[in-house]
């Protein structure tokens, strides 16, 4: 949670049902709401609870994030009213279903020493990328077979599913332009690697993902870095016939490896944890 640097309008007064409505919301533990919650609290109609929403964002109360979701201002925002919440609550309102990915995730896990500025969010729904308090919010929509492996983490005392650290992995593998490419796959591996990360788990999701290109990359790292893969060979005959790149981020360079049925298109010399 922290201040933004935006810039509001002193806060007007409340009416006496403009406080308790607000009071009850932000007792039930919500800091983001939608019009549909305004409506219920209140039973009024869907048109009344758009205008109570709009007049309570004009008097510096709610924040606007996106349309038909608002941000409660806490009283502890002062009379300017400038105020955000964590990133990862506001994402987990921007699609519905969704868990954290991708490059977010391998920060989240301490997986990699960047700390990226977009949240990346996965859904098997349809939403839209947006930016919100200069935060970029990227978000991938994925099929129904590839949404899993994901669990509730407590963000500021709320639930918000984030990709648990093998299915950060394979899914970095599988789309590695959401995580800054190869590079940082590479990183996440070692890191993963000393942290005890399961990798049957990992062979498992490979196998339930079914991208042929993701499982190359991974038992390719994997070898590259000494890691002991379980189910290699099957991960190995599960290989699909064509090249494909190493790191699809790249130009299409490089050497063919036909033990991999890879494109390396990056030097190998430079993959992996880089000095401090």
């Amino acid at each position: 949670m922290g201040t933004t640097e935006r810039a509001q309008n002193v806060r007007q007064g409340l009416s006496s049902r403009e406080s308790r409505l607000l009071s009850q919301l932000a007792g039930e533990g919500n800091q983001i709401i939608s019009v549909s919650d305004i409506e219920h609290s209140l039973g009024v109609a869907p048109n009344a609870a758009r205008e109570i929403a709009s007049r309570l964002t004009e008097k510096g109360w709610l924040d606007r994030l996106f349309p038909g979701r608002y941000l409660i201002i806490p009283l502890a925002a002062g009379e300017e009213a400038v105020y955000t919440t964590h990133e990862y609550l506001i994402a987990s309102h921007i699609a519905e279903p969704m868990y954290i990915g991708y490059y977010s995730a391998l920060s989240h896990h301490g997986l990699i020493k960047q700390v990226p500025r977009t949240v990346y969010i996965v859904t098997p729904s349809r939403a839209r990328s947006r930016e919100i308090h200069g935060v970029p919010y990227r978000v991938a929509t994925v099929t129904e077979g590839k949404f899993f492996g994901y669990e509730p983490v407590s963000i500021e005392g709320t639930a918000v599913n984030i990709a648990d650290v093998e299915k950060t992995l394979v899914d970095c593998a599988d789309h590695p332009e959401y995580c800054g490419g190869i590079q940082e796959l590479a990183t996440a591996m070692v890191a993963a690697d000393e942290l005890r990360c399961s990798w049957p788990t990992v062979a498992t999701y490979l196998q339930r993902l079914g991208n042929g290109a993701a499982t190359k990359r991974i038992v390719y790292l994997g070898d590259l870095f000494g890691i002991d893969l379980p189910e290699r060979e099957r991960l190995i005959a599960s290989f699909t016939s064509g090249y494909s790149l190493l790191d699809p981020t790249l130009t299409e360079g490089g050497r063919y490896d036909s033990e991999y049925r890879l494109r390396v298109n990056v030097d190998t010399d430079t993959l992996g944890p880089t000095e401090s």
